[in-house]
Order: structure tokens, then C-alpha cells, then sequence
């Protein structure tokens, strides 16, 4: 008599046993970690207040000052994912909210880097005075502003113009709030913000590397790391060793894309939400390999009842409203006493601004200064006018192709992720032979750090276009300037103007490097806000310093109200899908 087996079999219920893969990913996770530990022990050195810490230029010092680097970033990363997803969702699902933090995030990516490395500096190194603990604090701070205004602005962007079918249906589900969280609002704005993640992340090189060398009061500041290095070949004069520091930074932008990036980008397509799946997908041979490995399944289920519990914990916060109702009466009132207390506070902050600046600096320096950034605002604008008719173009051609995506992503971040500084010696070089002054150069200088966010936004736009509309469109006959009347643009513009705001606040963080450029002994300097900011962070002038921020600020408070909110409105109420 034969016996039946049983359903499941006892070799269903048996754990897979490891895999070969599983070594080499183990050997990975333990390297890793001394790294960190190594990299992480060596952050904690004395400091000297009449010393800053020694920087060589030693090419046998490349790798490890190129660790240290690679750890500031990432260690500026974690914090910026925590504040984009509190504060951006905060944004889009309270209409007061909205008021105050878009308009900051507006304004705080658009002020200077130094100006924050002016106060930050100071403040860290008094809460360490004797260990340079509080250097890499600020390093990484630097970092911090510098990935975080850009990512919160696109998750906000992202989740005001959710399909209003996914939103209903989270309505209907009576999901919770930390459910819908994580369900809906975090995987449907994961493709553009992984894009927007690896623009900033390519941005931030420029915030580390001008964090690593800062002469504030008199005062040079350093820490080991391929920016600092790269500013004291430059003060000696020593090309070769800048082109060395070029090559390890080119190493290490291809190891982070190849190891993170790519891998990052490649899982996220799993978030599309659409009928049909596009003809070829990113791949990641390093995903492939993790994915084959049996680590991950087990660290997963083992962390399971953890994120059961947490789930259950969480229903405190409520669940998502089947329809939302509003007393118009009470809602009237409570937005009065809002708007009341929100000017009573701008107008608090901004008299004694005012008063300080109006005590520090005479009032036709004031003028002077207005001058200055106005005309820097026109290399601003100029700048991200050229980059649109550029760039967007070739960011839906790159966005709307898997095979030329997955060439270009690699050869995009490394020219994304280059500082401006690293380049002086060819822009002193070029300017001096062809006769341009830096009032015309310093605006392809800025571009070299700013015109990457509208590509990078574009193709995230382009790449999230979901394939049963590309199929539809194709079925229609659409070609040409209908298609991209009908399809492309409205599908790529909300992703455009998050790019184009963004580019504007990256231009004028440029501008503060852009505008004095050195090599040597020579020196060119440009007209505008950005020079007179570098010279009173050098000089230690937090008046001058707080002017130059301040002016930047209403410059781009008043061109966003005028045009940038008006276009961002329109981004959400006629192309959303």
C-alpha cells in the first residue's frame, strides 16, 4: 500500500540551507563594518584651538581621506531621509503646514552653504572644544542642508500630486495612518525621490568639500578628506596631486553609484504602479546578488514580529478618514488665528534682523549689497533657462530608455558629483587664455553645480511615466509635438518644477564658489552677492555674513510667489495622473 504525502512536505517547512553567495555577502557586511568602526574611531582626535589638524597631500593618504569623505556622506544621508519623510509628509497632508514649511524649504536651499558652516562651525566646536568631534559635526551638517531641502521638496511634490484613485482607495481600506504611510504614500513617491536622493547625494560633494577646509574668524578649519586635500594641492600649486584627488573622487562616485545608487534604483521600479510592465527594466548585477542570497529572507522574517508589533502600535495614530469634513465656521477661524500668530512671528523675526544688521552695517552698504545679488540673480536665471532647453530634452531621452538609463546614470552622477573647486586650475587657466572675464565665466561654473538637478528630476519624471499610457499613446499614432503635448510634458513638468526650484537654489549656493575662483597665487573674482559673502565668511563678519543670506532670501521669495508657486499649483491640479 502506497503512502500519500503530506501537504507541505517536511522540506518546505526546512529552511533553504545557505548558499555559496551567502560567504561573500557575509565577508561584505564584516568588511563594512570595520570600516565604519576604523573610519569612525579616527573622527575623534584632539584639537588644539591655536592648530587645525594637519591635511597632506600625500597621495598614499588618498584612500583613507577618500573613506573619511564617503562616511561624512552617508552619515548625512541618514538623518536627511528621516527629515524628508517627516516633514514632507507633514507638508502635503496639513494645508497649514504647507504655509510655513514650503516656503522655508524654499528659502533654505537657497542659502549659501558657508553661511551655515559660519555658525555651525563655532557652535559644534564649543560643544566639543578639544576633540575635532565637533568638525565632523559640522562636516556633516553641511552635508545634511545640503541633500535635505531638495529631497523633502520632491516627497512633498510626489504626494501632492498622488493618484486620487490609490488616495481613495486608502479612504475606502480605512487603512491607518502609519499604514497608509508606508503603503501608499512612501512607495508611490519612491522612484523621484531615489532620482532626487542621487542628485542631492551628487550636490552634497560640493557642501563636503567646502566643510572640510573653512577659514571662519581667522581661523583655518580641516579635516582629512579628498576636499580639503584638493584645496591644499591648490594652495601649493600642485596640479598633479588635484589630478590625482579627481581620479580617487571618480573612483569613489562610480564605487557609491555601483555599490548603492544602482542597486537602490533597480528595486525601486518594483514600486511602479501601473497594468503593464516596461520593455526592460534597471538592472543591478549587485542587487541580483543579494537577491540571491538567502541573508536577507532570514533577516526579514526574523524581523517580522518587530514590525507586527510596531504595526499594532501605531493604530494610536488613527485611521485615514473615509471623507473628509470641515465645519467652513470653525475652519474660518481657526485659519484667522493661524495667519495672526504666523505674521506676528515673520514680522518678529524680520524687525530684528533688521535691527541687528541696520547696527552692524550702514544702509547704503545695504544697497550696495541688494546690487550685488541682483546681479547675481541674472546668472541665476539665465542659468536655468539655459538648462531647461537643454536638459529637459535629453533627460526624457534618457528617462524613457532603459538601455541609454542605465549607460548614462553612471557618467551623469560622476559629472553631478564633481565641486566646483575641483576645477579651478582648468577655469583660471581658460579664462585667462580666452579673455572671458568671471562676471560671464562664473555662470557655466555655477551650472557645473546646479543645472543636475532639473536633468536628474526629468529623468525621474520620464522614468516614472507608467508604460500602459506610453503603450496607449503608441496605439493613438501619437508622434512628435502631439506626444509630447500630450503625454510627455504633463507627465514630466510637477517633476520639472521641483528640478527648476531646486536649480535655483543650487545656482546660488554655487555662486559663493563660483564667484572668487584661485589657483596659486592668482585670483579672479566676479561681481556679485556670492563674493561678498566668501570675503565675510573669511573675514569673519556674521553681520555682512547674515546680510548677503538675508538678501538671497528675499530674492527668492518673491520670484518663487510670482512664478515658481504659480507653476507648482498648476503641477498639481492639471498633471497629476
Amino acid at each position: 500500500m502506497s503512502k500519500f504525502r503530506q501537504f507541505p512536505s517536511s522540506g518546505a517547512l526546512r529552511n533553504p540551507r545557505l548558499r555559496p553567495v551567502d560567504f561573500l555577502v557575509v565577508l561584505g557586511v564584516i568588511a563594512l563594518f570595520y570600516l565604519v568602526v576604523r573610519v569612525g574611531a579616527s573622527a575623534d582626535q584632539p584639537l588644539r584651538a591655536d592648530q587645525a589638524p594637519a591635511v597632506s597631500t600625500d597621495p598614499g593618504e588618498l584612500p583613507y581621506y577618500a573613506a573619511r569623505s564617503a562616511f561624512r556622506m552617508f552619515a548625512g544621508l541618514v538623518p536627511a531621509v528621516i527629515f524628508t519623510l517627516i516633514f514632507g509628509t507633514w507638508a502635503a497632508r496639513s494645508r497649514r503646514a504647507a504655509k510655513v514649511i514650503v516656503p522655508a524649504l524654499d528659502i533654505l536651499q537657497s542659502v549659501p552653504v558657508l553661511t551655515f558652516l559660519s555658525i555651525t562651525v563655532t557652535g559644534f566646536i564649543a560643544l566639543f572644544p578639544h576633540s575635532t568631534l565637533g568638525l565632523e559635526f559640522a562636516s556633516i551638517f553641511a552635508v545634511f542642508t545640503a541633500l535635505v531641502w531638495n529631497m523633502a521638496l520632491a516627497f512633498y511634490q510626489s504626494l501632492s500630486t498622488q493618484s486620487k484613485d490609490l488616495d481613495e482607495a486608502a479612504r475606502m481600506m480605512r487603512l491607518t495612518r502609519w499604514q497608509r504611510f508606508w503603503k501608499l504614500d512612501v512607495p508611490s513617491g519612491m522612484i523621484a525621490q531615489v532620482w532626487n536622493g542621487m542628485i542631492s547625494f551628487g550636490a552634497a560633494w560640493f557642501a563636503l568639500s567646502a566643510s572640510e577646509t573653512i577659514s571662519v574668524m581667522g581661523n583655518d578649519n580641516a579635516l582629512p578628506g579628498v576636499g580639503s586635500y584638493v584645496t591644499q594641492a591648490l594652495d601649493n600649486g600642485e596640479g598633479g596631486r588635484v589630478g590625482l584627488a579627481i581620479a580617487a573622487m571618480i573612483t569613489m562616485v562610480v564605487s557609491v553609484n555601483f555599490f548603492f545608487w544602482r542597486p537602490v534604483t533597480a528595486w525601486a521600479e518594483r514600486f511602479r504602479t501601473e497594468d503593464c510592465e516596461i520593455a526592460e527594466q534597471p538592472r543591478s548585477w549587485f542587487l541580483t546578488l543579494l537577491r540571491r542570497s538567502t541573508l536577507p529572507g532570514r533577516l526579514g522574517q526574523a524581523l517580522r514580529p518587530a514590525g507586527e508589533a510596531l504595526d499594532r502600535a501605531m493604530r494610536v495614530l488613527g485611521t485615514t478618514p473615509g471623507r473628509l469634513h470641515h465645519d467652513p465656521v470653525r475652519r474660518k477661524h481657526a485659519d484667522r488665528v493661524f495667519y495672526t500668530l504666523y505674521t506676528i512671528a515673520v514680522v518678529v523675526i524680520v524687525w530684528q534682523a533688521f535691527s541687528y544688521l541696520l547696527a552692524h552695517v550702514p544702509l547704503p552698504e545695504m544697497g550696495h549689497a541688494a546690487l550685488l545679488a541682483l546681479i547675481t540673480y541674472g546668472r541665476v536665471l539665465l542659468l536655468v533657462a539655459v538648462s531647461t532647453l537643454v536638459w529637459v530634452p535629453i533627460g526624457v531621452w534618457i528617462g524613457m530608455n532603459p538601455k541609454v538609463n542605465r549607460i548614462a546614470q553612471p557618467i551623469v552622477q560622476v559629472l553631478a558629483s564633481f565641486p566646483t573647486n575641483f576645477i579651478f586650475p582648468l577655469a583660471v587657466i581658460v579664462l585667462g587664455v580666452s579673455g572671458i572675464t568671471l562676471n560671464w565665466g562664473s555662470i557655466a561654473l555655477m551650472a557645473l553645480g546646479a543645472q543636475w538637478y532639473v536633468l536628474f528630476n526629468v529623468i525621474a519624471g520620464a522614468s516614472a511615466i507608467p508604460g500602459d499610457l506610453r503603450e496607449a499613446a503608441d496605439n493613438l499614432g501619437l508622434r512628435g509635438w502631439l506626444r509630447w503635448k500630450s503625454l510627455i510634458l504633463p507627465a514630466v513638468f510637477p517633476h520639472y518644477t521641483t528640478g527648476a526650484i531646486t536649480a535655483s537654489g543650487g545656482a546660488w549656493n554655487a555662486s559663493i564658489q563660483a564667484e572668487i575662483v584661485s589657483y596659486g597665487t592668482t585670483t579672479l573674482t566676479a561681481v556679485g552677492i556670492g563674493a561678498y559673502i566668501q570675503q565675510a565668511t573669511t573675514e569673519g563678519d556674521f553681520a555682512r555674513n547674515l546680510l548677503g543670506a538675508v538678501l538671497m532670501s528675499v530674492y527668492v521669495v518673491i520670484i518663487n510667489r510670482l512664478f515658481w508657486r504659480r507653476l507648482y499649483d498648476f503641477a498639481q491640479k492639471r498633471c497629476g495622473l
